[in-house]
């Protein structure tokens, strides 16, 4: 764009008379008249005015410039630049900073540089606006390099220059050299600033350094930032991106004034960390508080309910968003229907998303994977199928995988083939569905085949879902050659000898069990302890294997041993088969003493007839367990929801969602 070079080199220092001596006299009217054209954008009007004005006012001028820069007009920024520098206007260090901005806006380099030039030439190139604008140039269009160069020739260095450079560092992704900038600006002893607080800050959660932000934090202190609101708030972000809450709640504890922005980092770090209740605890605060949330604060503690037990807050919280009219946006209501998904209420989840005007493929997604969580895969794929009609939502790798999921849970093998087919790039992610999807049905075989043909037995997470596919289908040959690899793969996961250990003591070799157990304790290793827990009048009942602490145990005991007689009457024969069970007590222990049916029991004696009974559990149901809580549902009429970690099992009238696949 070298539109000047027939005019920077006879004009840029002309300076040519007034040709109207009467405007002369009053150019304070012009000016008037000047911003009246500008409002009504008459750009005719206005050229024609400039005519009239004195070259020496290069205010007007000035003004002209901002306004079209305003409009992002960038080519009648140029062109009444060109006017100026023909009519002898000499530029300003206000001028040079609108044109460089213009070229930036433009992407033009070699407009940017001719620019340079000028601001050399009239001795404007170490003014402090020039030089951002110059930096600001070199950094967009010739990389953060070039405009270090230019910032280290330059004779005045201020905050907002060394702040510039580390901001372009941190455009380009390189965090450490906005740090290592950071520290070369306190060592110059150049005046540190909020802003160049927060960018060294915002660079050190982005190496995930604590050593370096404790550093930029000792820094903020000496300086007497540590309390502005806009420091503290970066150091919130960048203490829980380093992974210290700790950190992070001394910083929130000190803050002398929180805004929306500190509590909703404070109680979205809690929740980050799995510390849901201290999440949900701060929220309440915020709100005793007078803070009133926006929607990313209601977007950010909302996972913390997407649990059974927190069913309750999660609800309160859609409640009070539809009372106050808080902005429902996109992500909100993804919030919301992923809080639904993921606290067992799937029918709610539904109504959300039909209720929904603006889907995105999130929305899609969360939805796909609910229904397949619950047992729904077809549903599933049906709604995958009117993802794919919609032309707006593009179909990304994880909306793939909610599919495959979806045609795990309903069996649909080919469907599945299909979907698998249209990813362009796999992640471990769909090949381990696509083993699932092939061992449910009991393809064993093809599954074989295809981990071959992809080189797919060195990963864990494949090795899993075959293994569940062994379980259901009791193929006990494939199951001992998995375990044995696991055991390979993850020799320090305690888990994976249980299980092999379980499958020794399904064919009573006692004395691998035994052997096996001497490894468990030699290896110092402690296999995972079963835990489920209930909410019941705002508290939650914990229950382990056999426990009998509860105050209430001897009625939970005497309602299980009571439903266990009826379940014998009815002549229902249960599965004791624990080969496959990767939980060591749970074999040992008698099944009534397992902590779900401990759970079970707890909300079947406490809430009323017809309630429904919602358990989480931290490991996988076994299968005496799963056929128990048929049978009871059906006996006591109640629908029971269990979750563990593969998928939630509604167990209502004898059946459960999961179909015996899980």
């Amino acid at each position: 764009m070298d539109v000047l070079s027939s005019t920077q080199s006879q004009s840029i220092f002309v300076k040519q008379k007034p040709t109207n001596a009467t405007h002369c006299k009053n150019p304070s009217n012009l000016r008037s008249r000047v911003r009246m054209s500008q409002k009504s954008i008459d750009f005719g009007l206005t050229h024609q005015l400039f005519d009239e004005i004195p070259v020496s006012d290069t205010f007007a001028w000035n003004n002209l410039i901002q306004t079209h820069l305003t409009n992002g007009d960038s080519d009648r920024v140029v062109s009444t630049y060109r006017q100026m520098l023909l009519r002898g206007v000499r530029p300003d260090k206000h001028t040079i900073p609108r044109i460089l901005t213009a070229a930036r806006h433009t992407s033009s380099f070699s407009f940017g540089k001719q620019i340079h030039g000028h601001a050399l030439k009239l001795g404007l190139s170490s003014e402090s606006y020039v030089i951002s604008a110059l930096l600001e140039m070199y950094g967009r269009l010739d990389g953060a390099d070039a405009a270090k160069l230019v910032f280290c020739k330059s004779a005045r260095r201020n905050s907002v220059s060394w702040t510039l450079i580390s901001r372009l560092y941190i455009m380009e992704d390189k965090p450490g050299l906005a740090v290592d900038m950071f520290k070369q600006m306190v060592e110059s002893k150049s005046e540190i600033d909020p802003l160049a607080l927060v960018t060294a800050i915002v660079a050190c959660g982005m190496l995930k350094s604590l050593q370096e932000g404790r550093y930029v934090h000792e820094i903020a202190k000496k300086c007497g930032l540590e309390a502005d609101v806009l420091v503290s708030n970066s150091l919130l972000k960048m203490y829980i991106d380093c992974g210290s809450i700790k950190d992070a709640r001394a910083v929130f504890d000190r803050m002398p004034s929180k805004d929306v922005i500190s509590w909703t980092e404070i109680f979205r770090g809690y929740v980050k960390n799995g510390g849901f209740n201290e999440g949900l605890k701060l929220f309440r605060q915020m709100s005793m508080e007078g803070v009133k949330p926006d929607s990313l604060a209601i977007s950010s503690i909302l996972p913390a309910c997407g649990r059974g037990a927190a069913h309750k807050q999660g609800k309160e919280i859609h409640a009070y968003l539809l009372r106050n009219g808080i902005d429902l946006n996109v992500t909100v209501q993804n919030a919301v229907l992923d809080m639904y998904v993921k606290s067992g209420f799937i029918e709610s989840a539904a109504k959300i998303f039909a209720g929904m005007k603006d889907r995105d493929a999130i929305s899609w997604t969360v939805m796909i994977l609910g229904y397949s969580l619950h047992g729904q895969g077809e549903l599933g794929v049906d709604l995958f199928r009117k993802m794919e009609k919609n032309s707006s939502v593009e179909i990304d790798q994880i909306a793939y995988a909610a599919a495959l999921h979806a045609c795990t849970t309903a069996h649909l093998v080919e469907q599945g083939r299909f979907y698998f087919n249209c990813i362009t790039a796999p992640k471990i992610r769909h090949y381990a569905l696509m083993v699932a999807l092939l061992s449910r049905v009991g393809l064993f075989d093809e599954a074989r085949v295809f981990m071959e043909e992809h080189k797919l037995e060195g990963h864990v997470e494949v090795l899993r879902a075959l293994l569940d596919g062994c379980r259901i289908h009791h193929n006990m040959r494939t199951a001992k050659r998995v375990i044995e690899q696991l055991c390979d793969l993850q020799t320090l996961n305690a888990d994976n000898y249980v299980l092999l250990s379980n499958w020794y003591s399904s064919f009573a070799k006692w004395d691998m069990v035994n052997e096996l157990r001497e490894t468990i304790r030699d290896m110092g290793l402690k296999p995972r302890k079963a835990y489920s827990w209930i909410e019941f009048r705002n508290k939650i009942h914990v229950f382990g294997t056999g426990d009998v602490s509860h105050p209430r145990s001897e009625k939970i005991y005497w309602e299980l041993h009571s439903l266990m007689k009826k379940i014998e009457e009815e002549g229902t024969r249960l599965n004791l088969d624990f080969s496959l069970h990767d939980v060591d007590e749970e074999r040992e222990c008698v099944p009534i003493g397992h902590s779900e049916l401990l759970a079970t029991s707890f909300g079947l004696i406490s809430t009323q007839a017809g309630a429904t009974i919602r358990v989480t559990k931290n490991l996988r149901m076994c299968g005496n367990c799963h056929d128990s809580a048929k049978a009871i549902s059906k006996i006591v009429e109640r629908e029971i929801i269990i979750k563990d970690p593969s998928c939630f099992h509604h167990f209502k009238d004898g059946f459960c969602s999961c179909g015996d696949f899980w």
